[in-house]
């Protein structure tokens, strides 16, 4: 049988985030420091939007780095509160285990009928979402969309999806101070006045 066949009880959206990428580029990129805690992403919000999006349930997998050997855990309860899935990880120094276990991750997806979002501005994921598109699944990187590895505007014609966390995801309370291209279509004059 394909791999891609193998019967799942429920078509799912995989929602992947890569936690401290989002965090650093909402940071360093867009606020230019530290966000506070009320500038942060409504992860609540981003599970809403995937789920009414593509209109199936949403397994969300917050990917953490835990190599100093603590976690912060109320920001973890937080994340299993609203739905959530914390996944810490550790390794030795030097070593990107983020990255590495989004990579297993996605590899692993990959054998599933599953449709995935992943919630990274990232090149290094660029051959697991290559492998990952086509065949019938839906696949979309999810952040802040002028910040995206340039690399993966070649895959919109294979059928990437880009769902920016503020405009679409609609995850902040207050408007970014963000400058990006606007389509004229869908430009709206008020939000300069």
């Amino acid at each position: 049988m394909d791999q891609l066949a193998t019967p799942d009880a429920e078509r799912v959206t995989y929602l992947v985030l890569d936690g401290e990428n989002l965090d650093a580029t909402l940071g360093a990129s867009v606020l230019g420091r530290r966000p506070a805690p009320d500038e942060r992403p409504r992860w609540e919000r981003v599970l809403a939007h995937c789920e009414r999006t593509w209109g199936q349930p949403v397994k969300a997998l917050f990917f953490l780095n835990a190599s100093s050997g603590t976690m912060p855990m109320s920001f973890v309860q937080a994340l299993m509160a609203m739905g959530l899935r914390p996944v810490p990880l550790s390794g030795p120094p030097g070593m990107k285990v983020v990255d590495v276990g989004i990579q297993r991750m996605l590899e692993a997806i990959a054998t599933r009928s599953a449709d995935v979002v992943l919630g990274s501005h990232d090149g290094d994921f660029l051959p697991q979402i290559t492998s990952l598109l086509g065949g019938g699944r839906r696949v979309a990187l999810l952040g802040f969309s002028e910040f995206m590895n340039s690399a993966y505007t070649g895959l919109a014609d294979s059928g990437l999806q880009v769902f920016d966390l503020e405009h679409d995801a609609k995850a902040f309370n207050q408007l970014l101070p963000r400058v990006r291209i606007l389509d004229i279509e869908t430009f709206d004059p008020t939000a300069f006045l």
